[in-house]
């Protein structure tokens, strides 16, 4: 199957799907968000793949999501683009492969969603990740699930709440990222560790026992991603109904390499 804005290709048992809307940033519109389902449910179904390894083309892994398809939509509208945006996390969750997130430079908002979706992470020195929709007046619904399982109530509450990022360091510490290496070194670093998982010998079985084991681990917290849509559907809709999305403000920009994002959402 071919992508518009995703790339995907397989090296020996290795998939690859890489985000492919670097001018962008890597933001996620509705039809990358397809995309990306369908290239892992792909990669899923292919016998000769794996493992899945998913990253950014360009300056960054991922800054959120394109909130240029942000005002103007009806309640139902907004169920059905912030259920698309979340698949993902359903996606990597019904999936029997392990997928690894190889991140750089930001992993925000969506971005720090799919990162926290995937089993695995490895993040480049310095990578800034971050539950950001707080600036916008919105709140990071999906990926905080997955955080609180990691972190605890807390230190999710103030990712969450303060909207503040932290670096790969920390994010290593707190059991949110395996590894920091530096940025040179990451690719490497982690296709290694993805054909660790999957080129020893193994006794019968264990590919099905694996994927038990990464199925339970991810649906433990879908049904409260579900839970958490039903709450932000009204906040959508009347925050991107008051004069097409005036929430949206300048004083929530961050720049990377110059530019302008407006796309931590």
């Amino acid at each position: 199957m071919s992508f518009e804005t995703v790339l995907t290709e397989k090296r020996e048992n290795i998939a690859f799907i890489i985000l492919n809307r670097p001018e962008q940033f890597n933001t996620f519109s509705s039809q990358m968000a397809k995309e990306l389902n369908a290239a892992l449910l792909e990669a899923e179904a292919d016998e000769e793949v794996r493992v899945v390894i998913v990253k950014g083309a360009g300056k960054v892994f991922s800054t959120g999501i394109d909130i240029s398809e942000f005002p103007g939509k009806t309640p139902a509208q907004y169920h059905e683009w912030i259920s698309g945006m979340d698949k993902m996390h359903f996606t990597i969750a019904s999936m029997g492969k392990p997928v690894i997130a190889m991140v750089h430079k930001f992993a925000v908002a969506n971005g720090a969603g799919l990162m926290l979706a995937a089993d695995f992470a490895f993040a480049a020195e310095g990578t800034q990740i971050g539950t950001t929709a707080i600036n916008v007046g919105l709140l990071c619904t999906g990926p905080i699930i997955p955080i609180t399982y990691g972190v605890g109530k807390k230190k999710s509450l103030e990712m969450l709440l303060s909207g503040d990022m932290i670096d790969a360091a920390e994010a290593e510490k707190l059991g949110l990222i395996n590894k920091v290496v530096p940025l040179d070194r990451l690719e490497e670093e982690t296709i290694a560790f993805a054909r660790r998982t999957t080129c020893r010998k193994k006794p019968a079985g264990s590919a099905h026992g694996q994927g038990i084991l990464l199925q339970n681990a991810g649906y433990a917290f879908c049904p409260e991603i579900c839970l958490q849509q039903r709450g932000f559907f009204p906040a959508l809709h009347q925050c991107g109904c008051a004069g097409g999305g005036e929430c949206i403000s300048g004083k929530t920009q961050t720049r990377v390499a110059g530019k302008v994002v407006f796309c931590q959402f």
